[in-house]
């Protein structure tokens, strides 16, 4: 560090404080997915492309969550900046609320309609009723999930990272060790399966939930639970969640038709997918996760302590850090591709197209660096809409769009796919990059900022 900058040195220790409890945090629930491809390997690749195909749907409570979460986050960090602990307290609280009712509705749907929204897919019969049984139990704990997701990024928001990473860290420990005696019926447990890897998710977000909002109601944490009518903070909250909501769905819709691109070229293909989706995810998602909800954090107080040059400069700092962290991980990754792919399977087939999936990813690792702290840093101003129109594009136009046209329309096959995943990122990359430099969002923190501190 001796070249860098004092403020960059400065940034950097700070982004290390805050961010090594996220980083903990994001790799118990990285390997917690892990834990269920990896036992689920051990079953059949049908039961592999079940979980996968599932958990494209459990990405709605996830988005559902992560969106309320983009609000607390903000609204946090804004406030914990400006030491308006009142208004702080009364958004997270509302976020944690509407949190829990918006997930509702998913539990008919995962009890009701499980394996028909598998099939929708194009599964074979075996697929489709295992990810229906899977389903059922993630869709079942849904309110939990989101709720358990809100208040983890409240805490965050108000700069107690390590509270989070305990009890998230504690949660996904417990689903590990249910997975793997549930699932394989070790010890006394029966072996229940692909219902046990279910059973053990819903057991562990339960838990997840329930502790985070005790944590938040104690006097332990520096958060509060305040119930209170408060329109302006409610619509507020509203109103950055939407979009990063939006941003996270356009993401998870395009992965439906994505999925059954990959699935017309076998079920060998799409577990590969998946596993190199995981590979990827346990390697590099702790570290970009983090990056992003420390800039949101970081930038945000900032902002709410009416610094806007200083944000600027720290997102800047923050970028530098996660091109060095992620292009180096990019690399450990392109080069280890083999030994992780055997991990997960032993069938050559899957295992070839797994390890091709993998270096895709890792080359692409350079515009995840760019993406998610710039993307962090609009989220933690309020502007969630930039981030929102880059998912949407590249979902939509490159993901399914490009790969559709390459791999299927002009016959390329499999290279098509891997070509679309890449001009994915990029596109990610390029239009958050834009509204960082161009975008009004040191002015969109101002407003909101001004905003509440009027009707409080």
């Amino acid at each position: 560090m001796a070249l860098l900058g004092s403020r960059t040195k400065t940034v950097w220790r700070r982004a290390i404080s805050l961010g090594w409890p996220i980083s903990v945090q994001h790799t118990f629930t990285t390997l917690m997915r892990t834990v269920d491809i990896i036992v689920t390997g051990l079953f059949s690749p049908a039961a592999v492309a079940a979980v996968g195909l599932a958990d494209l749907y459990a990405q709605v409570p996830l988005r559902v969550g992560l969106g309320l979460g983009s609000g607390a986050i903000a609204l946090s960090s804004q406030d914990t900046g400006r030491g308006a602990q009142v208004t702080r307290d009364t958004a997270i609280t509302q976020s944690l609320v509407l949190g829990a009712f918006c997930g509702l509705p998913l539990v008919a749907v995962g009890f009701f309609f499980g394996a028909p929204l598998i099939a929708l897919l194009g599964a074979e019969p075996e697929v489709a009723r295992l990810g229906g049984l899977y389903l059922t139990f993630v869709f079942g704990i849904a309110p939990m999930r989101i709720v358990g997701l809100v208040g983890a990024r409240a805490l965050q928001g108000a700069g107690d990272t390590r509270t989070p990473m305990i009890l998230n860290g504690g949660t996904n420990l417990l689903n590990a060790v249910l997975t793997v005696t549930l699932g394989l019926g070790l010890w006394v447990a029966p072996e229940l399966g692909i219902v046990g890897v279910g059973l053990a998710t819903a057991i562990s977000r339960a838990a997840e939930a329930v502790t985070v909002t005790a944590a938040i109601a104690s006097s332990r944490t520096v958060l509060s639970l305040n119930f209170s009518r408060n329109l302006t903070i409610a619509k507020q909250v509203v109103a950055v969640s939407l979009p990063t909501f939006a941003e996270g769905m356009s993401s998870s819709l395009a992965n439906f038709p994505f999925n059954a691109i990959l699935l017309l070229f076998g079920t060998e293909a799409n577990a590969a997918y998946h596993i190199s989706r995981r590979i990827y995810q346990q390697l590099t998602g702790p570290i970009y996760r983090s990056v992003s909800t420390v800039t949101s954090i970081v930038v945000g107080q900032t902002l709410g302590e009416g610094e806007p040059v200083a944000a600027r400069a720290n997102a800047k700092s923050l970028l530098g850090l996660s091109l060095l962290l992620l292009t180096g991980a990019g690399v450990v990754m392109f080069a280890g591709a083999w030994p992780l792919v055997r991990v997960f399977t032993s069938d050559l087939t899957t295992q070839r197209q797994a390890v091709t999936f993998t270096r895709v990813f890792a080359v692409s690792m350079p515009f995840f660096a760019v993406f998610f702290p710039l993307a962090g840093t609009l989220r933690g101003a309020g502007d969630t809409r930039t981030p929102f129109y880059a998912r949407l594009v590249g979902a939509f136009v490159f993901m399914v769009g490009a790969s559709y046209l390459l791999s299927i329309t002009l016959g390329y096959g499999l290279p098509g796919v891997y070509a679309g995943m890449i001009l994915t990122y990029l596109s990610w990359a390029i239009i958050v990059g834009a509204g960082f430099v161009w975008g009004g969002w040191t002015e969109t923190a101002a407003s909101m900022i001004a905003e509440r501190a009027e009707n409080a």
